[in-house]
């Protein structure tokens, strides 16, 4: 079809045909549509919201990352909000749990037995409310509604505009990071029509990583990691004019689909039983991304292509929408009329840089006006008929969605606009937009990461010139160590050898000690000694960041082979190679820290320095500000698979001193072969931030501390949870024999023997891996056994059945052949009794979980599954009940826990 002329002015006319185009021909226009007003929004409308939601009070101190993650009363029960001020909690405890059901939560409201008419007794007591959000619907253009109630619905999408209001930086960021993993569309402009100032969240989307498959033109594909923020890619916007009767992000959700099985991407008003009126979301913008898989069958799209959808009409929110055409490749328009207002706006664009379409409704709204309009547009946004779309009713929605695939496919082949998330920032500053990483602190520490990286050429070269000490001097000192150690359970040490190995330890710290922190050590003590805290947690996010990006390791091998490390000569260990290659991280400078106190605070020891003279006796401190914000701090060394006990111990005599009366723990471990979800489970259950992916990561066991909310620690019995994951301490590999073997058995029975609670996370039902089997042997010795729990994690099927009662039993029972090398090495002869008879353990409760598949769908666009939510929670009640039963042994106090580290 193609315009034909008439003189030297086009019109439209409708024409209903199965491609819902327009068809162009000469004619006349007729009477133009009056202006729309649109009332202003109150003022009050969003302190009247915070109010509601309880959320007034976090407007000058924000709620931070530790509040959220609080061990309560409420994280035993799988409560439901009963008002709006349990909403943001109850929003704030699905997400950290990755439950894709977060945004469709329900308020149960109590009714008073006496308030219940006579003739409805036999009915439920409760009552039940869904609040689902309104989107693209008259009622939303205009601010005429009451404002909600204490009784009534609260749209999720006020609900997340006023807790990212609410939050500080990093319960922001750590808010759209789980949203991101649910595969909710994300918050990209937050509204603040309170104060007159939108944000643009580039912060808030700095820590998304996603991975995508990559098909260069020519070659062969793979597979490619990146940060979002980072990543430029093709964009497409959809926006509303007016009103429209088609749904945008109903019409995104669809566009985004593979297949017939519809993703809820962006939230929109069908969702459930009914819609209910946006109070202060109107504004925001919202982004979601396309990633192709590698597979034919799922990839919609070849490239990542990224969508944006602003919530309310253009013409209240012009400044947002200017942005949008700004930075977009196309921009497609919604609407059933076009105003006089939205057409004068649109007329004053000049020399528009990005596609315009146009999808209206035949049947609603002033048709003849719209033509007019369109047809004086054509010039200004050098549009034709092609551009122009028209949604009925009676349209086959699944052919008009291949059609803007198609659209969207065309732009994306020819010469297009492609921006980052960085690229957009920039864009809204020079509109005038309020970027979130622009803040002092945020760009202070920013400076201060890049004087540090950009010194990083290559990650073996600055680790052999910056990081010293954890160079051969450490890795022979730990085996000296080792060795003395030995000699300490020995029934009679030669004492020559002992004063040998103390002469050897003692030149090896000496030579240590006779160095100075590296420029980039110093910069880095510096970065985490800054009197502001915001500054302090700033620089460290952005130290991940940027180690992440210029120290990216070289795999010499492929990944499931670096777990095995090769006997030298006979047998013997050799410590001085890595296990596999480890990416420079934050963890390297706190190990060149803990060095540093280690060789300080040995001499001090042995008398040769006095303690008046000590320079790094300030270190422990420093790390323990990093431990009580949220880092993970490392308790066994990854390098030399040692405890560096002087650090660890100065870390829990300054943790003793900072807690004073609240100093009673419970440790909580995680052991298993890297690769089986043990990190990514405990970050779901606790909302904690352990490094995940079985290949390239840290090697050592990392701790993280929980705090119990004091109104419940009482009633738990502690006041801290201590969490322990084994990272790649446990190889799971088959040999029963070797240094190799001994070392990993060590290990286990170190952390189980340090553990209140520990769990066992397996990929296979027969997957216990035989040096946590001797673990368990060699702690019944001791007459400590933690609690445990075993938890089998299915990490393909999304569908398979939990084990049956019989699996269970042989799940706990090891091949016969470990077992009979488990007892011959523990001295235990035939005698050796089954895990379950050793541990106590009845298979019929629940001492063995299985947990579902993480992913719902094919990754990268597969979000997480509600079975595995749910299932990880009812495991974290579980916990919480055992130690709040006293079944996780005596919980232990920091000193306690200082003795045992020394003594194990």
């Amino acid at each position: 079809m193609t315009p034909e002329s008439s003189g030297s002015q086009l019109y439209l006319e409708w024409r209903e045909m199965e491609g819902d185009d327009f068809e162009f021909h000469s004619g006349d226009g007729t009477n133009e549509a009056q202006d729309n007003d649109f009332p202003t929004v109150e003022r009050s409308r969003l302190q009247e919201m915070l109010s509601l939601l309880g959320l007034e009070t976090y407007q000058v101190q924000k709620l931070s990352l530790q509040d959220s993650l609080q061990i309560s009363f409420d994280s035993m029960k799988n409560w439901a909000p009963q008002v709006p001020k349990d909403l943001p909690w109850n929003f704030l405890r699905k997400l950290q749990a990755l439950n894709a059901e977060a945004r469709n939560t329900t308020m149960v409201l109590d009714v008073p037995p006496d308030a219940r008419p006579v003739e409805k007794e036999h009915q439920m007591e409760e009552e039940v409310i869904y609040w689902d959000p309104a989107d693209d619907i008259a009622a939303d253009i205009y601010s005429f509604s009451e404002l909600p109630t204490p009784d009534t619905p609260v749209n999720p999408l006020d609900l997340l505009c006023a807790l990212l209001l609410s939050s500080d930086s990093f319960l922001q960021q750590e808010v759209v990071l789980r949203m991101s993993l649910c595969q909710f569309a994300l918050p990209l402009v937050l509204p603040d029509s309170e104060n007159h100032y939108h944000t643009f969240l580039l912060w808030a989307l700095r820590g998304i990583l996603r991975t995508w498959w990559a098909q260069p033109p020519r070659g062969v594909g793979s597979f490619r990691e990146d940060s979002v923020v980072l990543c430029r890619t093709p964009t497409f916007a959809f926006v509303r004019m007016d009103v429209s009767s088609n749904s945008k992000s109903q019409l995104l959700n669809a566009v985004l689909s593979p297949g017939h099985r519809q993703w809820d991407c962006f939230w929109h008003r069908d969702l459930n039983l009914g819609t209910n009126p946006r109070e202060i979301a109107d504004g925001l913008v919202e982004i979601s991304w396309f990633f192709p898989s590698g597979r034919e069958d799922l990839d919609i799209f070849p490239e990542p292509v990224a969508f944006l959808n602003l919530r309310g009409d253009i013409g209240s929110h012009w400044l947002q929408f200017k942005l949008l055409t700004e930075v977009s490749s196309a921009v497609f328009i919604l609407t059933d009329n076009i105003s006089r207002k939205e057409y004068k706006l649109l007329y004053s664009m000049k020399e528009p840089t990005t596609r315009f379409y146009f999808i209206l409704s035949p049947y609603r709204g002033k048709r003849n006006t719209n033509l007019r309009f369109l047809n004086k547009l054509i010039p200004v946004l050098k549009i034709d008929h092609s551009h122009v779309l028209v949604k009925v009713s009676s349209t086959d929605s699944e052919s008009f969605v291949k059609r803007i695939r198609t659209i969207v496919g065309n732009v994306m082949r020819a010469p297009c606009r492609r921006v980052s998330v960085e690229d957009m920032a920039h864009a809204a500053r020079k509109l005038g937009l309020r970027v979130d990483e622009d803040c002092e602190e945020c760009q202070k520490a920013k400076d201060r990461m890049e004087r540090i990286t950009r010194k990083i050429k290559d990650s073996d070269a600055y680790r052999r010139d910056e990081l010293r000490l954890q160079g051969d001097p450490w890795r022979k000192a730990a085996q000296v160590e080792k060795e003395f150690c030995q000699l300490q359970w020995a029934s009679d040490p030669p004492e020559k050898h002992r004063a040998e190995l103390r002469r050897r330890l003692l030149e090896l710290r000496m030579q240590q000690n006779g160095h100075d922190p590296t420029s980039g050590v110093q910069e880095f003590i510096t970065g985490i000694s800054s009197p502001s805290l915001g500054e302090k947690q700033y620089f460290l996010r952005w130290m991940e960041w940027g180690l992440a990006r210029v120290a990216q390791p070289r795999l010499r091998q492929p990944p499931e082979t670096l777990l095995t490390l090769r006997p030298k000569h006979g047998g013997t260990l050799d410590l001085s190679e890595p296990l596999w290659p480890e990416p420079l991280g934050v963890e390297h400078f706190l190990r060149e820290m803990g060095q540093f106190y280690e060789a300080e605070s040995c001499l001090v020891e042995a008398g040769r320095l006095p303690a008046g003279q000590r320079r790094f006796a300030h270190f422990p401190g420093l790390a323990l500000e990093l431990l009580l914000k949220g880092l993970p701090l490392e308790l066994i060394d990854g390098s030399t698979l040692s405890i560096p006990v002087r650090w660890v111990t100065g870390l829990l005599k300054e943790l003793h001193v900072r807690l004073e009366r609240r100093s009673r723990l419970v440790v909580l471990s995680a052991l298993g072969v890297p690769g089986t979800g043990k990190s990514t489970l405990l970050n779901t259950m606790f909302g904690l931030r352990f490094a995940t992916g079985k290949s390239c990561g840290p090697r050592g066991a990392f701790m993280q501390l929980i705090t119990v909310a004091e109104g419940f620690s009482q009633d738990l019995g502690c006041d801290h949870i201590l969490v322990i994951d084994s990272g790649g301490l446990i190889s799971g590999a088959l040999t029963s024999t070797g240094d190799r073997f001994e070392l990993e058995a060590s290990l286990a029975t170190l952390l189980m023997g340090l553990s209140n609670v520990t769990m066992v996370s397996l990929a296979e039902t027969r997957d216990i891996p035989p040096a946590i089997l001797h673990a368990f042997l060699r702690l019944e010795k001791t007459g400590h056994m933690p609690n445990y729990q075993f938890v089998y994690q299915n990490l393909h099927d999304v569908s398979a059945p939990g084990p049956k009662p019989r699996d269970r039993r042989q799940l706990l029972d090891p091949p016969s052949n470990l077992s009979r090398a488990a007892a011959q090495m523990e001295k235990q002869g035939d005698g050796f009794r089954t895990l379950a008879g050793l541990a106590f353990c009845d298979p019929e409760k629940q001492h063995v979980w299985h947990i579902p598949g993480l992913w719902h769908g094919a990754p990268p666009m597969a979000a997480v599954s509600l079975g595995y939510s749910e299932a990880i929670f009812e495991l974290k009640r579980c916990l919480l009940e055992n130690i709040r039963n006293g079944l996780s042994n005596q919980n232990k106090n920091i000193q306690q826990l200082i003795e045992l580290v020394r003594r194990l």
